[in-house]
């Protein structure tokens, strides 16, 4: 019998909770799942017990922050045309800001530390 895989506290994930969402909502969160470096469980569950989602930089990080950054850059020129902006595409460029924020305040400090 395979043993049980318990989570950091030691607990043993047995519930399960589903719930539906909309296609641009689903779109939006597996944005801000990438960008956290997350599983989206992990960020799921973060999220809705209000703990705070810490970004650790690290390559799947930053390809992530680079891959959403394009796509901002590409519907900035589309709203710079006429578009008009959505309510998604504000979320994600909140959420890049705040990691880019919190990268600039974890480089300021390990560069004082040298």
């Amino acid at each position: 019998m395979s043993q049980k895989k318990l989570d950091a506290h030691g607990r043993f994930r047995s519930v399960s909770a589903s719930f539906r969402v909309s296609p641009e909502e689903n779109d939006l969160l597996n944005r801000l799942v990438a960008l956290s470096g997350l599983t989206k469980r992990e960020y799921i569950a973060r999220r809705l017990l209000n703990r705070d989602i810490i970004v650790q930089g690290n390559p799947k990080v930053y390809k992530a922050l680079k891959n959403q950054l394009a796509e901002v850059l590409e519907e900035l020129r589309r709203i710079e045309s006429g578009g008009t902006v959505n309510d998604e595409l504000l979320a994600l460029i909140a959420q890049i800001a705040e990691i880019m924020k919190g990268m600039k305040v974890e480089s300021e400090w390990t560069s004082t530390k040298k």
